[in-house]
């Protein structure tokens, strides 16, 4: 990669946080004889690519949609074509399944070879490694996403969540929340380990920095319980305690947990609440059954019961809060008695992350339009097994 790649990570390692744009720029102009570089970074909702530069903001975003730049982003490819006289490599910025935007790289020649294609591909991982390391130490990265402020409540759901995506030689996965910039309470958190895939959705009571700290106090008590070494009912039983504890009752949080074993497909699931799991395998759509019991922090000391079920090699799970299940339409049609199998279908072979945005363009087709009564939170995992 444009001589060693050790010394190309090295260079920006050893960069500001904040001047990691410039410095993979320098290099791309002296290493790859580009005439100029840009970082375009998908915003919250996913909608449009914002370049990354210094505030005030002055360069336009650009949506995500069938130029270049959209399809390198959603299809995940090295795209190249011409633009203003120059050829321009538009190359995914992803990491371990987490498309965080695209490096679009400027060359004067008309013809670009597919070595350098793919070392600009391969830089462009490199540069997404470390502007999540770089992401902890500057705002630069975080304003650059947003179209417009982020609610408050909106702020702590955001920082609360693992990322976008997540992809293993196991499984695959994404996640959406809607509205992007006004979510409450809705949340989903993932982790997975060398034996062990666990996957929460959360629904916290309320609304607005309310239902924010309702779930961001689940959240992490879960995240303690899972990284003590407890399972699915330890986890529930610890983060009902913390919630019941602090709010006695007044307030809940609603929760699916669901840890798979990555070697035999074996799902332990505790149901606390209203988000729900859908399977499609072999062009079937249903909704797998669990026994609803008591959502975190309702009542003191209620005790949890682990179910369990399979998964296959080719199964697709979709997770959804109550707001995307319950969402009615205008004849009172909830959204997950049928409007969400038929769409589900209709993105079999999309790819996790787009199949979660689809199943909330959906939503948005099932009530008309307009603004959503509740947080919508989406995240669909695609097995391939152990």
């Amino acid at each position: 990669m444009f001589g060693r790649q050790e010394g190309v990570e090295r260079e920006l390692r050893a960069t500001a946080p904040h001047e990691m744009v410039a410095a993979a720029r320098a290099l791309l102009i002296e290493r790859a004889g580009a005439l100029d570089a840009a970082l375009l970074l998908a915003d919250y909702g996913r909608t449009v690519l914002q370049p990354v530069t210094e505030l005030p903001r002055t360069a336009g975003a650009l949506p995500i949609a069938d130029d270049p730049w959209g399809i390198a982003f959603s299809q995940q490819i090295p795209v190249v074509a011409g633009m203003d006289g120059d050829t321009v490599v538009h190359a995914p910025v992803t990491v371990r399944g987490d498309r965080l935007g695209v490096l679009a790289v400027s060359f004067g020649e008309p013809d670009v070879s597919r070595e350098l294609v793919a070392d600009l591909a391969e830089f462009a991982g490199a540069l997404g490694h470390e502007l999540l390391i770089a992401d902890r130490e500057t705002d630069l990265f975080q304003q650059a996403r947003r179209r417009r402020r982020l609610t408050l409540a909106a702020e702590m759901q955001w920082q609360l969540l693992p990322g976008t995506g997540c992809a293993r030689k196991e499984f695959a996965l994404g996640g959406h929340l809607e509205p992007a910039y006004a979510v409450g309470g809705d949340n989903f958190d993932w982790c997975a380990d060398a034996d062990q895939l666990v996957v929460t959705v959360t629904d916290g009571m309320g609304q607005g920095v309310d239902a924010s700290l309702v779930t961001s106090l689940a959240v992490n008590a879960m995240r303690n319980a899972r990284r003590a070494g407890l399972d699915v009912v330890g986890q529930a039983t610890l983060a009902d305690q913390a919630l019941f504890g602090q709010y006695g009752g007044a307030a809940h949080a609603a929760t699916l947990l669901l840890r798979f074993d990555l070697t035999t497909g074996r799902v332990s699931a505790v149901d606390a609440g209203s988000p729900r799991v859908y399977r499609h395998r072999d062009g079937h759509v249903e909704q797998i059954e669990l026994i609803a019991q008591m959502p975190l922090g309702m009542a003191e000391d209620t005790p949890y019961e682990e179910q369990s079920f399979l998964v296959e090699p080719g199964d697709r799970l979709v997770l959804v809060s109550s707001g995307v299940h319950r969402a009615r339409s205008d004849d009172g049609t909830e959204f997950g008695r049928g409007a969400l199998h038929d769409g589900l279908r209709g993105v079999a072979t999309s790819a996790p992350y787009d199949t979660a945005r689809a199943v909330v363009g959906s939503l948005f087709d099932h009530i008309g339009g307009g603004d959503l009564e509740s947080d919508a939170a989406v995240v669909v995992l695609d097995w391939s097994g152990g």
